[in-house]
Order: C-alpha cells, then structure tokens, then sequence
C-alpha cells in the first residue's frame, strides 16, 4: 500500500505542526497527489515533506483527488506534531480538521499511548484506533514495533480502508508499553529531569533544575483531555496486545547496547528459530524459547503477562526496562 507522512505547519491561533498518514489506493494516485503537492512547495528535500497549506486543506484536496485516500492524524499524542500534541496541537479534532472532519476515520495511537489511554476521551469513541510503525528510522529495530490485525480472506487496499472505517474484520492492534515512547512521562531532556504529570503540576510545568518551561508529555496530556475514568472500556472498542521488542529485552538482560553485535546475534538467533519477531514476543511456547536462552525466555513471558516494569520515557529519550522489580528475574539475571 502506497504510504507516506507530511508535516504541515501553520498558523491558526497559535503555530500548529501537524503530522498525517496518507494512505493511497494506487500509484496513479500517488502521481496525482504528487502533481497537487508540488503547486505548494517542496517534496523532494525530506523524507517527511513538510508544508505550510492547512489541515482541512489539505483533506480536501485529496477527496478531490479520490474518496479512497485516507487521510490519519499520526501518533496522536506526542508533543510537536501530534495532533492533540501540548506544544502544537488542538484540543479537539473539530477543532482541526473543521468541516473536513467528516473524512477522517481513525487516529494513530503512537508509541507513547496506547487504547486504554485513548478509550478515556469520549470524543474519540468512533474513531478507529490504529497502531503503525514508522519506517523512516536508519535503525531497523525502530521498524516493526506496533502493528494492525485483520482477518481477510484476502488481503487488498479496498479490504484494510474498509476495515478500517467499518472496525470489521479488524482484530485487534499489537501496541508496545506506552511507558516505552519517548514522550510519554513530562520532562527536560537536557537536565535528565523526568516527571509524573502530578509532579509536574505541583512544579507548574517548570523545570526544577534550569527554570525553564518542561516538554509535557502524553500521559500529562491525556489528563487534560480525558473525561472518563482510567479503566474505562468503550462499548466497541478494538482490543490490543502489548509488547516490549525483542532487541530491548535482550540488550536490558546482556547489558549490551541495542547496536552491538552481541545483541544482534542474539536477536538473530530467535528469528532463525522462529521466523519473525510478533511470533516470539505473543505466541513461541515456554520450551522452545528457553531451548534459545532462558534468561531471555523469562522476560518475553513477563512481556505478555504485563509483569515488566519500565521507566517512562519523556521529552525525546525512551523508557527503560527495570529488572531489578520484576519478581524472579534474580534467578536468571
């Protein structure tokens, strides 16, 4: 499925930066949402292009082009680009998307939420919740991280769009621990201060160290917006499974960088065992992954049962596994 990201910044109150999935039926439609974005600028200097024409502007133009496009507000929730982001975005997707909002049929969770967190904001119940994983990464171990469930008898654009908009046929989304995404918790980067959104509150959003404003995260975010109750389960809701890559459990066991070699042999060793890494991660049997490495079996089976305990990231650094509070993991670390 032809598949991109655009940047788009511009004013509308105060500076909004905003990133969107477009999804295309076809290349004769890529050529022709080319041939539209190249009247307003550069296409050519980014991998994610980035323009300074609006939202609903932009939405229109493409379902001039074809009602097949489909247009998704990405990782909804970070703080620059997120569409309900702290730093540049809106409190409302009417607020964006204005009369255009009629088009738009799903929102990216991204790595730093997840469903249950999304499920609390009533605004957003009839809203398919997606998961993706950017490819734009130089790493490979950044690919690949969340992924979309269907069940088609065969698998087509017309077919994901429609389970898309309809949730039929949509099984459920693979998400990793929101405390995983590097902006998850309220922190500065530069001061390695890292806060709880209470924490932050009782500072007045300041950091403690250099004075300066802190870059609040999604959870912080989420707070603001939310008028459910943590918990709260909508009636349609899409369920998810939760996971921690592979390539992070093993670097937090061996100790290892996630770009060392000793991590890639060991990750590649699972893969020519099992095949692909969701299969390890949600399905291998106990036995057969300890047969590879025990140490790390332990930890993929406390991924699945949410017995793993991360150290939130926030303001642009990723969370971290702490073993030293995972019950048992002594016996094998």
């Amino acid at each position: 499925i032809p598949t991109s990201e655009i940047s788009l910044v511009y004013k509308q109150g105060k500076m909004r930066k905003i990133h969107l999935l477009v999804l295309a039926p076809n290349f004769e439609t890529v050529d022709q949402i080319n041939e539209w974005l190249d009247t307003k600028g550069r296409r050519d200097y980014d991998g994610r292009p980035i323009f300074g024409f609006t939202c609903p502007e932009f939405v229109e133009a493409m379902m001039s082009i074809s009602k097949d496009i489909e247009i998704i507000p990405a990782h909804a929730w970070t703080p620059w680009f997120g569409i309900f982001g702290s730093m540049s975005g809106f409190d409302s997707l009417e607020e964006c998307f204005q009369d255009q909002l009629k088009h738009i049929h799903a929102l990216e969770t991204g790595l730093s939420s997840d469903p249950k967190m999304n499920w609390r904001l009533s605004a957003l119940d009839k809203y398919t919740l997606v998961s993706n994983s950017d490819s734009h990464s130089p790493w490979p171990h950044r690919i690949g991280r969340e992924a979309n469930v269907f069940d088609f008898k065969k698998i087509s654009y017309a077919n994901i769009i429609k389970s898309i908009r309809t949730r039929k046929n949509f099984l459920y989304t693979i998400e990793v621990d929101p405390a995983y995404g590097k902006y998850h918790y309220d922190g500065h980067r530069a001061c390695n201060i890292s806060l709880s959104p209470k924490e932050s509150i009782k500072l007045n959003n300041i950091c403690p160290k250099c004075g300066r404003p802190l870059t609040i995260g999604v959870e912080h975010r989420v707070e603001e917006l939310a008028d459910r109750p943590s918990g709260f389960i909508p009636k349609h809701a899409i369920q998810f499974k939760s996971l921690i890559p592979l390539e992070e459990i093993i670097s937090s066991v061996t100790g290892f960088g996630l770009m060392t070699n000793k991590v890639r042999e060991k990750y590649d060793k699972f893969i020519r065992t099992f095949g692909n890494e969701f299969f390890i991660l949600l399905e291998a049997e106990k036995e057969k992954l300890e047969k590879v490495d025990k140490k790390i079996a332990h930890l993929i089976l406390a991924s699945r049962e949410g017995k793993l305990k991360i150290e939130p990231g926030y303001d642009g650094v990723y969370g971290k596994l702490i073993l030293k509070k995972l019950s048992g993991l002594r016996d094998f670390v």
